[in-house]
Order: structure tokens, then C-alpha cells, then sequence
């Protein structure tokens, strides 16, 4: 007896009802007929980004716009779908920034009733990110600055703008959260539009929580934001803005086509080294990853060539064919220099190779990452790694033990100093092991120039916090009646430990902090080395200004005091500048009762043994080393990292 079977097509794109009109305020007005990647006209696409301070509403704001076109069905929507590693939904911050590309019809205006295609990138607000903000504005035409509109313009807020000024984008001001009882929209729509230089009316409001506004932004970015322009039948250029290791399929290469047309299994050639590789899958995220045959001027996109060596995709290359390519390259992106280095250490010597590995995997997700091998006479082979800021040393070493599964080790963190010696010898030093003995003549440390917003009652706080830290003041000018920007010139290495956590203490929250590097100036600065009886111990040694030296010297020794076992023999830790001890605590000696067993008896019986074991110790001291537990390594150094905080 046969079966009955019921054959139901899917629907096709074009007439498929997109989830988000289930239900909720995001709505599409009309069925959207998706033009396909390579296909589509230049002057149907916009490139735009989301730039704000942190917790402004940027990956928010992108939800809304995942819904309203979408691309994104209901049952799998979640909040911040963007931020797709753990550690970012953990955190509630976003670390890399994501391209999505968007369709929309706009209901108004001269692209109305034509669907458009809007690559928008989610970028981060942190300070340590900001050369992930550089690289996404590279790949855009536009951006949409958003301000809070209960908080305000914000120091990240000025330097986003400044960085958008200079790639000359068109900017279109945005006031997220009026939904907010604390919302004062008419107040900082004119802040905003005195800094863009728009009027208040063009300030467009919106809430990214409700979606109220949303598909007015979007018609705007549609309006405002120029078309991408590029020869259609010029060889291929494509710039690489991002990539990412696949342990499938290997390197996955993010680029924006800026020339030319870039197709399925054609041949491509990477400018910068010359290596030649076949296009296995060529694509776009909208936002999952989708195939297409190819990608045309403007557009943004995907490469996949099944390369597993991840040293050949650089960011900042430019990708052009093999056979009549482009002779000349793009552009490409300044590289960024570290500003603060910390040595990274398996706790188990053979995963040395692993890291080496997860290292060179981490470099082409993040491009800002920099490392070299050291050793350390203490902790073993490891390597020395350059980040923008703690936040970025944080998040990296936390990728490293999750993703890779990794235990590591990571050594105090310290900035970059130039040495001069009397006899005219420079030195660069990225690690105190490095700083030289002898006469030296100079010493200078990175310097930056930090911009502090905050409201006009705490000023006394802040100048008085930046007055502890060396600071110089460059000067302070009045945003409105309540709120101020002070600039200061800072040591930077009086900043990357806790300036930021004793500013926001000082303000109960409300201060916010940019700094960028302006150089460098000379400075007293020594270096403190910690001596486990009479030995130096790399991993502890520091770079310090010569004022904060004894208190730093104290601080460690007595800590080590508590962490180190105590030994057959007496163990003395000193803190020394140079040849010079400026601090020093004892572990006492673990004793042996040798008189358990004489009861009684002569007096010098047990003088004896008592001189017989004073004698052994006293050999001993003479050959004994102190080992020093991995726990203690660990304790004093993150101790150093955090507890140092508040007292450095």
C-alpha cells in the first residue's frame, strides 16, 4: 500500500514575510527583492559604521537595524547578535568589529522605493579598540555618531568624531536612549550640533531599546551618506579590513572592493608578498556568511582560499588577480604601536609551541597585537607582548586560555623607555630585564595627551588626581554651564594601571577619559630589582619613577615574605636600586629540635648539637638556592596588577 507525500516549497526570497514583522516596533514597510553581491549598482550601496563612547547603544542600535531588514529572524534574534564571542556577551562590550550587510527600501526621500544596500560595521567604544574604529572607518563613505542622550557627548565620543573628520565621512548625528527618564534631548542635541556643525532640528532621535526612529536613520544614511566610487573595469583592489582563523576552512579574509569585480575560482594576488591563491568561496555576512559568485565595486565582503598559514592575509594588504592585476596598492593602514608590554608564560614549558601558535592565530583577529620570544632565568621561554591598553592585555590573555586552552603566566605590565648612557648608547627598553647598568645619562617615558569630560563640580578631584600623576595641564574649556573638558599631558605609564578606576571613584562614575600618544619627555626613573637571597629574580623587577620606588620595594618584599615556603636556612629578600637596598624583610629558617631526645644530662651536651646544627646551616645558606613556587609567581604578579592599583 503506497504512501501519500506532501511536497511544500519554501517560499522565495522576495515574497517571504520577514520574521521581525511577527510582532515588535521594527517592521519592514515593503518585501525586500535582496540585488545580488557583484550585481549591484555602486549608487544602490552605502557604507556606513556605528562609532560612540562605551554603552552608548551601538550594538543595540545595530540589533534594531538587523530586525527592521530582516535579515535576522525572530526566533533567532538575541541582544548584542553581533558580539559573537563569549567573552564580549560576558563582559557586555564589544571587542571586534562586526560587517553586516543590510538591505532597505526607503520610505522617503530620492531613493525611495529602490532597494538599497547598506553595509553597516558595529565597531567597539573602548580606548584599547580604537584601531579597530580606525580601520572600519577606512572601509566606509559615512557614519552615524550617537550620543546617549541622558548622558551626553563623551571624551570617545570626541575622539570617534575626530577620527571620522580626518577620513573625511559624512557624519549623521544621532541621540540614542530618549526613552529614558533622565533624557534631556534638547540640551545635548545642540552640544551635538555645535560640535558637527549641523542645526539642533537635524539631530535625529532615536531609541535603539524600542526601535523608535530606527527606519528614519536608516532612510537618512540612504540620503546623506555618498555612494562608494570605484572603476568597474579597472583590475581588482580589494582591501583587506579583517580576518579571522577557522580551524575548518582556514583563513577567512574580510575586504571592501574598492575596483574592478573579484569572482568565484579566479586567481588572486596578494600585493604586499607577492602570494598567489585560488578564490575556494567568495561571499557576504548578512550576517551569517552567504556565497555569491563575486563581489563589485563598493561592496564588502568575504575570501576564503583554504590557506592555513596565517601570516600571508595582512590586514592593510591590498588583494588584486593574478593575471592582468593592479600594479599599484591601496592605501593600506598606518600599523599601531603598543603602548603598554607584558611577558606571557606557559605555566608548563612544553606548550611553549602552542602559544607560539594561538599567538600568530590571535595576531590576524586582532592586528594590533605585536610579540617577540624572550626568556626569563624565573618563568622559562615565553613572549614579550605589545597591547593598546590593560583592557586589551586582559581580554587577549583571557582569548588565549579559553580559545586555545592554555595556563599562562603574564608579568607586570610596563610602557616603553629610551635609555641614553653617558657615553651616547641608546637603549630601547620593553622589558626591565633590558634596562642597562652603568652611568646613564637620560631617561625618557612615553607621554600622552588625556581629555577628561566631566561635570564642573568635580574639577578640584580631577586636577588634584592628575597633579599626583605628574601631570601637566594644558587647559580646560566649558562644553556647557555643567559639564567641562580638561586636557592634561600624562605619563603613560601613570595611566594604563588604575588612572582610569580612581578617576571614575573621584566623580562617582561620571567622568570620561581619551588619551592618545604625543611622545615623550625625560623623566627620574630607576630601576628596582627584588633579591631572593642575594640573587636577582627577572620576573620581578620594575621601571619605576624614583619618588615611588621605596614604597614599590616594601609593598613586594613583604608580599614575598608571606608567599615564599620557608627553607632549611634563613632567606633574606631585599629590594635594591642598583647596587643599593632600599627595602628587606627575613624568612626565618624552619629549625630541627635537635634537643627532643636529651633529657637531662651536661649543659654542653646540648651546646653541641645546638653548635653542630648552626655550623650545618651555616653551610647551607652558602650552597642552598630558593625555589620559588609558581603560586607565589602568580600571586605577586597579579597582586602587583590589581592590589598595586590602589596604592601605586
Amino acid at each position: 500500500m503506497g504512501r501519500w507525500r506532501l511536497r511544500i516549497d519554501p517560499p522565495s526570497p522576495e515574497t517571504r514575510r520577514p520574521a521581525s514583522q511577527e510582532s515588535g516596533p521594527c517592521v519592514p514597510a515593503t518585501p525586500l527583492n535582496v540585488p545580488e553581491p557583484s550585481r549591484t549598482d555602486p549608487a544602490l550601496i552605502r557604507n556606513f559604521c556605528i562609532i560612540a563612547h562605551i554603552d552608548h547603544g551601538k550594538s543595540t542600535l545595530a540589533d534594531r537595524m538587523l530586525q527592521l531588514t530582516g535579515v535576522v529572524e525572530q526566533r533567532q534574534m538575541r541582544a548584542q547578535y553581533l558580539d559573537r564571542m563569549d567573552i564580549e556577551r560576558e563582559r557586555g562590550i564589544t571587542i571586534k568589529s562586526q560587517a553586516v550587510r543590510l538591505p532597505w527600501a526607503p520610505t522617503e526621500g530620492p531613493g525611495q522605493g529602490s532597494t538599497h544596500i547598506l553595509n553597516m560595521i558595529d565597531t567597539p567604544g573602548h580606548v584599547d579598540f580604537t584601531y579597530e574604529v580606525s580601520r572600519s572607518l577606512a572601509a566606509c563613505e559615512g557614519t552615524v555618531l550617537l550620543v546617549d542622550a541622558a548622558q551626553g557627548i563623551e571624551a570617545q565620543t570626541l575622539a570617534n568624531l575626530y577620527l571620522a573628520m580626518e577620513n573625511d565621512l559624512t557624519i549623521v548625528p544621532v541621540l540614542n536612549k530618549i526613552d529614558l527618564p533622565a533624557a534631556q534631548p534638547e540640551k545635548f542635541a545642540e552640544e551635538l550640533a555645535n560640535l558637527v556643525g549641523c542645526e539642533p532640528g537635524d539631530v535625529l532621535r532615536v531609541s535603539a531599546k524600542t526601535g523608535l526612529g530606527v527606519e528614519a536613520l536608516l532612510d537618512r544614511v540612504v540620503r546623506d551618506v555618498p555612494a562608494p566610487v570605484g572603476v568597474k573595469d579597472a583590475p581588482a583592489r580589494a582591501m583587506i579590513f579583517d580576518s579571522v582563523y577557522d580551524s575548518y576552512r582556514g583563513v577567512v579574509t574580510y575586504v571592501r572592493v574598492v575596483d574592478g569585480t573579484l569572482g568565484k575560482r579566479e586567481r588572486i594576488r596578494m600585493m604586499s608578498t607577492g602570494a598567489t591563491h585560488e578564490l575556494l568561496e567568495i561571499g557576504t555576512n548578512s550576517p551569517e556568511m552567504l556565497s555569491a559568485d563575486g563581489l563589485g565595486v563598493g561592496e564588502v565582503g568575504y575570501l576564503i582560499t583554504g590557506v592555513k598559514d596565517v601570516r600571508q592575509s595582512k590586514v592593510g594588504d591590498t588583494i588584486t588577480q593574478q593575471n592582468k592585476g593592479a600594479t599599484e596598492a591601496l592605501g593600506g593602514y598606518k600599523d599601531p604601536k603598543p603602548m603598554v608590554f607584558s611577558g606571557l608564560y606557559p605555566l608548563d614549558g612544553s606548550d611553549y609551541p602552542e602559544l607560539r601558535d594561538a599567538l600568530d592565530k590571535l595576531q590576524l583577529n586582532d592586528a594590533a597585537l605585536v610579540y617577540e620570544p624572550e626568556t626569563s632565568a624565573a618563568l622559562g621561554f615565553g613572549f614579550r607582548v605589545g597591547f593598546l591598553g590593560l583592557l586589551h592585555l586582559d581580554v587577549i590573555r583571557e582569548r588565549l586560555e579559553r580559545e586555545f586552552g592554555l595556563d599562562l603566566i603574564a608579568t607586570a605590565p610596563n610602557v616603553v623607555y629610551r635609555v641614553i648612557m653617558e657615553d651616547g648608547v641608546e637603549h630601547t627598553v620593553t622589558n626591565p630585564s633590558e634596562f642597562p647598568e652603568g652611568k646613564i645619562a637620560e631617561v625618557y617615558e612615553p607621554v600622552v595627551r588625556a581629555t577628561v569630560l566631566a561635570p564642573t563640580e568635580f574639577i578640584g578631584s580631577i586636577m588634584e588626581l592628575c597633579q599626583n600623576r605628574r601631570g601637566t595641564l594644558l587647559g580646560m574649556d566649558y562644553l556647557s554651564e555643567d559639564r567641562v573638558e580638561i586636557r592634561y599631558t600624562l605619563p603613560l605609564a601613570e595611566i594604563v594601571f588604575d588612572f582610569f578606576d580612581q578617576l571614575k571613584s573621584k566623580t562617582r562614575g561620571y567622568a570620561s577619559l581619551d588619551y592618545e600618544p604625543t611622545g615623550e619627555q625625560s623623566a627620574h626613573l630607576v630601576k628596582v630589582d627584588i633579591l631572593l637571597h642575594g640573587d636577582k629574580v627577572d620576573a620581578f623587577s620594575a621601571i619605576t619613577h624614583r619618588d615611588q620606588a621605596y614604597a614599590y620595594g616594601v609593598r613586594l618584599v613583604a608580599k614575598l615574605k608571606e608567599l615564599i615556603p620557608r627553607q632549611a636556612f634563613e632567606v633574606p629578600v631585599q629590594a635594591a636600586i642598583g647596587s643599593r637596598v632600599i627595602a628587606r624583610e627575613t624568612i626565618r629558617a624552619i629549625r630541627k629540635d635537635v634537643l627532643a631526645k636529651c633529657y637531662g644530662g651536661d649543659i654542653s651536651r646540648k651546646r653541641k648539637l645546638l653548635e653542630k646544627q648552626k655550623e650545618g646551616k651555616k653551610r647551607m645558606k652558602m650552597v642552598g638556592s630558593v625555589e620559588v613556587p609558581q603560586e607565589a609567581f602568580i600571586a605577586v604578579l597579579s597582586s602587583d596588577e590589581s592590589g598595586g592599583k590602589t596604592k601605586k
